[in-house]
């Protein structure tokens, strides 16, 4: 570190950090999808052969498709199942049956999922121009291959997440996954 500026240094730290930062962004978005969908279906079991739902009752929920918003399936149990059933305090207060929805793109969570990537991306793009300016400012060599390994490393993080940015499906799992 003996021929390093300071400069240099505290680009690199907050090079780094603004990398790390995408990074946790990144992974905190991705738990709170993944639970936020989870605590919708709790307890539901998808069954994709017969493209159904069943509660903890056994019970089922049959896809109807009441709303005409493309993507969108609405699942739902006969009300009269759910109007006799002992849990139906603890599962719904609906009179016309449980309802599940099922959005397959261009819904909230996807657009929130899709904000979250781009703000990743935002700050890894941001990283990338403080080590690229400070790479024509260097004229240490050395220095400068550090700067191109952590570029490369940014790019390649960047470059992951850039596909799913334009994804225009939901989070890529299956209900069965989630």
């Amino acid at each position: 570190m003996a021929g390093l500026s300071i400069e240099y240094i505290l680009i690199v730290v907050y090079a780094v950090f603004l990398g790390l930062i995408a990074l946790v962004l990144e992974t905190l978005a991705r738990h709170v999808r993944s639970r936020s969908l989870k605590m919708n279906t709790a307890g539901f079991t998808y069954h994709a052969d017969r493209d159904i739902w069943s509660c903890p009752r056994d019970q089922h929920l049959f896809p109807t498709f009441a709303d005409s918003q493309p993507g969108k399936v609405i699942y739902r149990a006969p009300a009269s199942a759910c109007n006799a059933c002992r849990s139906k305090a603890a599962c719904t207060d609906s009179t016309t049956g449980r309802e599940i929805e099922r959005m397959e793109g261009g819904t909230v969570e996807s657009g929130m999922k899709r904000f979250h990537r781009a703000l990743s991306l935002m700050l890894l793009c941001l990283s990338g121009l403080l080590l690229v300016v400070e790479f024509f400012r260097t004229p240490a060599r050395d220095a400068r291959l550090g700067l191109v390994s952590l570029l490369l490393v940014l790019a390649a993080a960047g470059w992951r997440l850039m596909p799913q940015l334009s994804k225009a499906d939901g989070d890529g799992m299956t209900p069965e996954q989630r």
